[in-house]
């Protein structure tokens, strides 16, 4: 019997991840900034890749580490990446500068995603990635598939929540919240969604 512990373990450390995104990752830890695993990144850059995805949303810049990410899966895409805490996205910035990103390719906004997002052109772009950890995952989702054109994919990071999703004792409010999500979109006829088990989970929406 395959031991899913062991294959999680050995799917995170077959990334072979770059040193500029790795640097990145050192930051986000020295800051207490929680970023996506290797495993998590690889993948959005193969979705940007496999999609050819060339306008790309990201909401929660934090030090960057998905968005250099998402950067390396085409070297024709762009990306809009917001983020409410100035001085990540800041270092963010340096981070992507030094790692030698044209700064044409990316565009970065400071302030709340909720408040930004209505202002944003509906059905424009091709991949949004939501990399959010706690309350507001489900209305940030509504406003992403909102953003995405038809055909266009949303993709929802730490979509298990810890693991807490699959435990029905966990009634915490971002547990809570993103279980909605989850539930939501497996029964919406307009959205094809799948769950993809890499780091802490990502749930991918097909926006039909």
């Amino acid at each position: 019997m395959l031991d899913a512990g062991l294959a999680l373990s050995w799917t995170e450390n077959y990334v072979t991840e770059p040193a500029p995104i790795r640097a990145a990752r050192n930051a986000s830890l020295e800051h207490g900034v929680e970023p996506i695993t290797p495993a998590v990144g690889s993948f959005l850059a193969s979705l940007v890749a496999y999609s050819n995805a060339q306008s790309i949303v990201e909401i929660g810049t934090g030090l960057g580490v998905a968005s250099q990410w998402l950067l390396a899966g085409n070297a024709e895409s762009h990306l809009t990446s917001i983020e409410k805490d100035v001085d990540h996205q800041q270092s963010a910035k340096d981070l992507i500068s030094s790692a030698g990103i044209s700064g044409n390719r990316i565009r970065l906004i400071s302030g709340e995603p909720l408040e930004i997002l209505p202002r944003m052109n509906e059905a424009s772009y091709d991949l949004i990635v939501v990399n959010s950890t706690g309350k507001g995952t489900l209305e940030l989702t509504r406003h992403a598939l909102h953003l995405a054109r038809a055909g266009g994919i949303v993709a929802v990071t730490h979509a298990l929540v810890g693991g807490d999703v699959a435990q029905p004792t966990k009634r915490d409010a971002a547990t809570v919240e993103m279980r909605t999500v989850l539930g939501d979109y497996a029964v919406d006829e307009k959205i094809r969604a799948s769950m993809i088990p890499v780091g802490d989970g990502v749930l991918t929406l097909v926006k039909l």
